[in-house]
Parts: C-alpha cells; sequence; structure tokens
C-alpha cells in the first residue's frame, strides 16, 4: 500500500510540476506571496518555474531512487510546508486560481496541506 502511495504521489508531483512549466504558470502564480517578490531580486514567475522543477525532481527522486526514499519523503514534506505560506497569501489575498474563487474553497486547500505533509512521510518510511 505505501508503495503505490507513494508512486501515485510521486505521479502527482511530476504532473503538478509539469503543469508549471506549461499551462497553469499563471494559476500558480496567485499562489506566490507577495513578499517573496519585494524581498527577492526575482518576479513570480521564476518562483512558479523553479518550483515546478522541484516537483517535478522530488517526483522522480520518489521513484528512482528507493534508497533515499525516507529522506526524499523528509525533503518533500519540507517542501510542503515551505509552500504553505503561498496557500496561506492566497486564501487572505482572496486570490482566485484552480478553481479557489470563494473562501470557502480556499480555505479547504490550506486544510489538505497536512495531508500531503503526512502522505510524503507515511508513504516513505521503512
Amino acid at each position: 500500500m505505501k508503495t503505490t502511495a507513494r508512486w501515485i504521489l510521486a505521479a502527482a508531483m511530476m504532473f503538478a510540476g509539469t503543469s508549471h512549466l506549461f499551462w497553469a504558470g499563471e494559476e500558480f502564480q496567485a499562489q506566490v506571496p507577495d513578499l517573496v517578490t519585494e524581498v527577492l531580486p526575482i518576479d513570480k514567475d521564476a518562483v512558479v518555474v523553479a518550483s515546478g522543477a522541484v516537483e517535478i525532481m522530488l517526483g522522480a527522486a520518489l521513484i528512482a531512487l528507493p534508497k533515499e526514499r525516507h529522506r526524499v519523503g523528509a525533503i518533500l514534506a519540507a517542501f510542503f510546508v515551505a509552500i504553505f505560506p503561498g496557500n496561506i497569501a492566497q486564501a487572505l489575498g482572496k486570490r482566485k486560481g484552480f478553481g479557489l474563487d470563494d473562501d470557502r474553497a480556499r480555505f479547504v486547500r490550506l486544510a489538505f496541506q497536512p495531508v500531503l505533509v503526512a502522505w510524503a512521510l507515511w508513504s516513505t518510511r521503512r
């Protein structure tokens, strides 16, 4: 069961990362907090591209590095925690993206983030 869950998570990460790069970049920009571009010399598109590349690499690593799956799972969980402020910014800023066009939908999305963290950790435990 853990193997199946890990493969599903890997596929989801690679799909999400690919969507960052090719067709949903503008949607993902709604999740980039303004503070990031105010503090760093980077624009929202670059943040989306970089995070997409990271998602593809982490998804691939879940499959390609079976001996490192525990470490990759921990890194992926940390990634999910690191992007959580973007989800908060989207909710508080009432930014539309991915059909999250009302407060309820945006806050339900926030509640799903801990599930992703738990999934990454559980599916990569020995």
